[in-house]
């Protein structure tokens, strides 16, 4: 568990000290990049094993 801390974020600080706009974008980047890359992964697990059993 303390492992899962250390991922914790707090991105309403990170914005609040952004010194620019393009610091802000990169932090919203940063955030769901992970989330979207695995749900890329899932995705072509499931075409893979549906495309073999059919």
């Amino acid at each position: 568990m303390r492992f899962l801390s250390l991922l914790q974020v707090d991105i309403k600080q990170k914005m609040e000290e952004a010194p620019d706009q393009w610091y802000e974008i990169g932090v919203v980047i940063g955030s769901y990049l992970p989330f979207v890359v695995l749900v890329g992964i899932a995705y072509a697990i499931y075409h893979y094993n549906r495309k073999k059993r059919g």
